[in-house]
């Protein structure tokens, strides 16, 4: 292995971008009852302003994957890290619902080519056999974002009022966005800064990119993929239970168990952590299982393990009576949700090639249409049934579901080939 290790300064700078990212996201969790009381919302009219996000982030996922394959990871990423930072500042001019509906759409379509673009770069910058690691830690900064995001939120609610909080992370973003300028290249070969030893490293040890995949990729012939199709299904299972722990998780014990607003977002931050210990987690046993030379089974093996985790961790959360019991529970799921973030991330490079960001947008879109259910599901099936149990409930079919998609995925056949 090289001794120069410069690459792991794009490491950091993933890690970093998602920390802003979730932190950004999340805030509105905290100020949900704030915005609720200005505004005069319901708890149902949150659940469409939670889910107008989602929607826009769904719906972007791809034609901003697509852009960074077209352009270039540089351009584009630093565009969106400008909108989603324009839009979160602008939450806080809302005056109204439809201005809130408005600008939280907008801000997660600014959002949404994230994820995807940084898994284009990863295809020229992270050696294969690094590729799980590199996405645990990439994972674990959006948890660790939204985790701490949420009790410091609720203290500066209560200093500054929930209006200010975005105009502050606003404009930090826009600093970030300047710093990605300056500072990153879309492939190391373009990097000043990097020993020549390192280059040929990464150039050797990277995923090799068919010619084939330098044509033109279509919709169509994505949609056609049994590979690509089984992964958007399990990533909605990955994504229902999460993104309840980003909107509705906060409210939820805050309500059910009568805490204050900042024990809320104590209790609120401990599935996040070990969503990013579940990152790391992961991370390490892909790259273990990958060098032993199980391509397939370095994918299969933590995901499955993890949708397990999902499951009993609902079902058991339900028979808890302490706020501390049900988080726990709750932490045990989210922990394995976000074990199977590394294998799906890393399955999409895989199949995608040098068209990873299209193919990774599309997996993330079908999840995030799974996010977009969460935030509508979780108070109208709570307003249908009386209860929240069905929410969890479905929430642990379709990690069922998820493991039968997983035991029908192969990384080694890529969609030009499929």
């Amino acid at each position: 292995m090289t001794t120069s290790s410069k690459r792991y300064g794009f490491f950091a700078g993933s890690f970093l971008i998602t920390l802003l990212l979730y932190i950004d996201r999340v805030c509105i969790s905290s100020a949900k009852d704030a915005i609720g009381r200005d505004l005069s919302l319901t708890d149902t009219e949150m659940g469409w302003v939670l889910g107008a996000f989602a929607l826009g982030y769904a719906l972007f996922q791809v034609p901003g994957g697509a852009l960074g394959d077209r352009y270039g990871v540089r351009k584009v990423m630093t565009a969106i890290m400008v909108i989603w930072s324009v839009f979160t500042s602008l939450t806080g001019f809302a005056w109204n619902y439809i201005s809130m509906l408005f600008f939280r759409f907008i801000f997660g379509a600014g959002e949404a080519g994230a994820f995807p673009n940084i898994s284009r770069a990863a295809f020229s910058w992270v050696p294969l056999k690094e590729r799980g690691i590199f996405q645990g830690i990439n994972f674990s900064g959006s948890r660790l974002g939204a985790a701490f995001a949420l009790p410091l939120v609720a203290y500066m609610i209560e200093i500054f009022g929930w209006r200010n909080i975005f105009y502050i992370f606003g404009a930090i973003g826009i600093i970030f966005a300047i710093m990605f300028y300056f500072v990153f290249t879309n492939t190391p070969e373009e990097h000043q800064g990097i020993p020549e030893e390192e280059k040929q490293y990464i150039i050797e040890n990277r995923q090799k990119e068919s010619i084939s995949t330098k044509k033109g990729l279509s919709i169509k012939k994505i949609l056609s993929s049994k590979n690509v199709l089984f992964a958007m299904g399990q990533y909605i299972g990955s994504n229902f239970i999460f993104f309840f722990t980003l909107t509705w998780l906060f409210p939820y014990i805050k309500q059910k168990y009568s805490l204050n607003l900042v024990d809320a977002g104590f209790y609120s931050m401990l599935p996040l952590l070990a969503g990013a210990v579940g990152n790391w987690v992961s991370g390490f046993l892909v790259d273990t299982i990958y060098r032993k030379g199980k391509w397939k089974l370095s994918r299969r093996v933590p995901a499955i393990i993890g949708f397990v985790l999902v499951i009993i961790g609902i079902i058991s959360s339900l028979y808890m009576e302490s706020p501390l019991g049900a988080v726990l529970c709750i932490s045990i799921a989210i922990f394995g949700a976000d074990m199977t973030l590394s294998p799906s991330w890393s399955f999409c490079i895989d199949i995608g090639q040098n068209h990873a960001g299209k193919v990774s947008g599309m997996m993330n879109m079908a999840g995030n249409l799974g996010s977009f259910t969460t935030a509508l599901a979780f108070p109208y099936l709570q307003k249908w049934t009386g209860s929240n149990d069905t929410f969890f409930y479905i929430a642990a079919i379709l990690a069922g579901i998820s493991i039968i998609f997983w035991l029908n995925m192969n990384p080694d056949k890529t969609i030009v080939n499929e």
